[in-house]
């Protein structure tokens, strides 16, 4: 794997050394260089080193030496903006304890999934939660989506007479992702579309289109159902990662929702500022 030496430097030189970043037992740390005599400790270039390894990067002696180069070129630029006082302007203070609150925020949340991992006993049944939510069966249906009821009954009433639900979806559905194709949606699993689209669909008989105008959240919908074919659910290896982040996200929500329930929190963003 190529080592992005600038991309690292961004990610440790720019939020270590310009916010401070050090653990305290570095105090007595030896320089690996000084500019203008100020030292870049050998501490910060371990750190770099050790972060590229933990994404599979080697590091060499030369391109130590260009670690290094780098971290004296960013301290001389560092100096020169502490010179010209950048450092005192309120929107870089203002960047500066945003970037210092993510960063600590996302140091937290990695060491709280580190230390409450998602066990595979849980993603197991996340995953046969998701294959009884996908069904045994696929559908394959057309739809027209208009904005009012009386549209759509008035849709319907043309289709008893006889009209064709493609060209009728060409000409009125309101759903750019499938007018052009006579409204046609594909295949997919009720479990994955809207409720009442999808409970809808499963009461159709193959061939036959709602008599009765089916609402969601788009608007109101003419369905026809196609076909009906067995499902095949992805195999357990394919999901299990996305299962897993999905997991870990419910955690982490979960775990904002305790801690803003044993917080006492004020928000005055609403009240007017005063003048």
């Amino acid at each position: 794997m190529k080592l992005n030496i600038n991309t690292l430097l961004l990610a440790t030189t720019l939020l270590i050394t310009s916010l401070g970043i050090f653990p305290v037992a570095q105090a007595a740390d030896a320089a690996v260089a000084t500019v203008n005599g100020k030292p870049i400790k050998q501490s910060l270039l371990d750190f770099i080193v050790k972060d590229a390894g933990s994404h599979g990067q080697k590091i060499d002696d030369n391109t130590r030496s260009i670690i290094v180069s780098k971290l004296i070129s960013n301290e001389l630029v560092y100096q020169e903006a502490q010179r010209q006082g950048l450092d005192k302007q309120s929107d870089f203070i203002a960047r500066e304890e945003l970037a210092r609150r993510e960063l600590l925020v996302n140091a937290y949340l990695q060491d709280y999934l580190k230390k409450n991992p998602v066990s595979e006993a849980d993603t197991r049944s996340a995953y046969e939660k998701f294959k009884t939510e996908v069904g045994d069966k696929e559908y394959s249906a057309r739809h027209i989506l208009v904005a009012t009821e009386a549209e759509a009954k008035d849709i319907i009433a043309q289709l008893a007479k006889g009209g064709d639900f493609a060209k009728i979806a060409k000409e009125k559905s309101k759903d750019t992702g499938s007018k052009d194709k006579g409204g046609d949606l594909g295949w997919f699993s009720p479990g994955g579309m809207v409720k009442s689209f999808g409970d809808a669909v499963v009461k159709l008989q193959k061939g036959l289109y709602t008599t009765v105008p089916v609402q969601t959240q788009f608007g109101w919908h003419v369905i026809k159902l196609e076909d009906i074919r067995d499902a095949q659910p992805p195999a357990y290896d394919k999901v299990k990662e996305n299962l897993q982040k999905q997991l870990q996200q419910r955690q982490l929500e979960k775990l904002l929702t305790d801690l803003r329930a044993k917080a006492k929190i004020v928000d005055n963003s609403a009240t007017p500022a005063k003048n």
